[in-house]
């Protein structure tokens, strides 16, 4: 359901923009219905130019003549030298060939708007042809002094466009403007835009019954105690499971051990239930002892799977936000299975930045999942039991703005609504955003990794202080929590704790 949702709202999201473009520009046609391009200035020696040829049904075997009422074209022009008389016609380019043959003219073969510049194809020839406006060819023509005009249904056929002077010398120098009229454009946006709804309604209620589908197989379960990490349900601080992986052959690696021997230190040091986090959305990494040189380098790459995943998550993320700012608005909750859902996708996107662009704090490829695992990256937020209604009204746009304008020194612009799941390199690789300190941050750290193989961890720690701060503004941005975010730069792999007591059993030792 989510994925359907997904591309049903997307679509249905494209088609709502594009009847609500037409619509707009229907109503903005001038007052004779025409849209009309500006009149421009074309110059040439040669004695006539004409349009490239235009084919019109000739590809559907349609009968030439056969006229299609579905627009009509008007061509204006006026010579610049008031003396002179213009002539504008419209005929079969067959025509056109004969009556032209051996004439000196010049074919249009590009026009630019802006800066405005004509490209021409020179048609050599020597000889001067009869006063255009005494053929009989013409599908339509208009010749005299003043602005002439000629206005013409298209129909079946190859055609072409000719514009002179009347008497026929050579020396052009006119201003032209082209309009076209169509009644269809209303019928189109009005379908689009009904259409478009209907889909992207569909999208929504998709979207968000499958968001609480997923959101409901995602309730916490308890860990072992530790450093904070992560919450239960009732706001349990949880250590994360044991970070590592098992070899090929079975053994315990490194990494593992490493791990294993930090989480079992935390666990007598710091008992679960004697740690109060300075915000209630936690943010973990912890960097693999071994990295290698030069993988960060296409780790973005490498992410491209995720990256198309998470697009699609993070429009069900946004669709969901707004349900849940009507419930809370009204209830003053956060659904449940909505709340797991959306920290879900947070959580799967640090993981993917951890990786691909904002630490490359491990070579291990993220998880396929929204729930909580034993990857070196983890997230979580506490759910709140009750919500400020008012404060769902000002959080995300008036009251985040301090943090916001920080935010987009810190990560570069759009940081809180963009940072967390974007995959064009965003801060870790210099992205579209400009120069940021964390994207200088991650390209020195990885430039010193290349040429030493070492991650220095001074540098890992201010990276995660930073991710840390992104992710506080998105879980306050995204309503998860009413707690103001701290403007603290919160360093190292785990959450300070504000409140602890030492607990050690007897005998014990660290």
């Amino acid at each position: 359901m989510l994925v359907l949702g997904t591309v049903l709202g997307l679509v249905g999201a494209g088609m709502l923009s594009g009847g609500t473009a037409l619509a707009v520009a229907t109503a903005a046609q001038g007052n004779d219905g025409y849209f009309t391009s500006q009149a421009e200035t074309f110059t040439t020696d040669s004695v006539a130019i004409t349009s490239p040829s235009f084919d019109i049904g000739r590809d559907f075997d349609v009968p030439t003549g056969v006229g299609f009422d579905l627009a009509t074209l008007r061509l204006q022009a006026s010579n610049v030298a008031t003396d002179r008389d213009v002539f504008i016609g419209i005929a079969p380019r067959a025509d056109v060939d004969a009556y032209l043959a051996d004439v000196n003219h010049s074919e249009l073969r590009d026009v630019q708007t802006s800066p405005f510049r004509v490209d021409y194809l020179d048609v050599p020839g020597t000889q001067t042809p009869p006063a255009p406006a005494d053929q009989t060819f013409w599908t339509e023509s208009a010749a005299g002094s003043g602005p002439q005009e000629i206005i013409w249904k298209p129909a079946a056929g190859d055609w072409s466009v000719v514009v002179m002077n009347a008497d026929a010398r050579p020396g052009i120098a006119v201003n032209l403007a082209a309009g076209i009229q169509t009644d269809l454009l209303g019928p189109i946006s009005m379908g689009l835009v009904l259409g478009g709804g209907i889909l992207f309604l569909l999208g929504v209620l998709l979207v968000v019954f499958g968001a609480v589908g997923l959101g409901r197989r995602l309730t916490p379960t308890p860990g072992a105690p530790g450093a904070p990490g992560a919450f239960g349900d009732a706001g349990t601080p949880m250590q994360p499971p044991a970070f590592g992986r098992v070899d090929a052959t079975g053994s315990v690696t490194p990494q593992r051990v490493a791990r294993a021997a930090t989480a079992r230190q935390a666990s007598v040091l710091v008992p679960s239930d004697s740690i109060k986090p300075v915000y209630r959305a936690v943010l973990t990494g912890h960097l693999d002892p071994v990295l290698s040189r030069g993988l960060w380098l296409i780790k973005w790459l490498l992410a491209v799977p995720h990256f198309v995943v998470l697009a699609g998550l993070w429009f069900a993320f946004l669709v969901t936000t707004v349900v849940a700012a009507f419930a809370i608005l009204f209830t003053g909750r956060y659904p449940r299975s909505i709340f797991h859902f959306n920290v879900g996708v947070l959580r799967w996107s640090w993981r993917v930045s951890f990786y691909a662009y904002s630490a490359f704090g491990t070579d291990r490829y993220p998880p396929f999942t929204l729930a909580r695992t034993d990857y070196p990256a983890d997230f979580d937020v506490e759910y709140p039991e009750r919500l400020s209604r008012g404060l769902v009204l000002v959080k995300s746009w008036l009251l985040a703005i301090p943090h916001l304008v920080l935010l987009t020194v810190l990560v570069g612009g759009g940081a809180a609504g963009a940072h967390p799941w974007r995959g064009d390199g965003g801060a870790g690789a210099g992205g579209t955003d400009g120069v940021s300190l964390l994207g200088i941050l991650v390209v020195v750290a990885g430039v010193i990794l290349l040429f030493t193989g070492r991650y220095q961890r001074p540098l890992f720690d201010v990276i995660l202080g930073v991710n840390r701060w992104v992710f506080r503004v998105v879980t306050y941005t995204a309503l998860l929590r009413d707690e103001y975010p701290p403007f603290r730069l919160d360093q190292g792999p785990t959450e300070p704790a504000t409140e602890t007591v030492a607990k050690t059993s007897a005998g014990s030792t660290p």
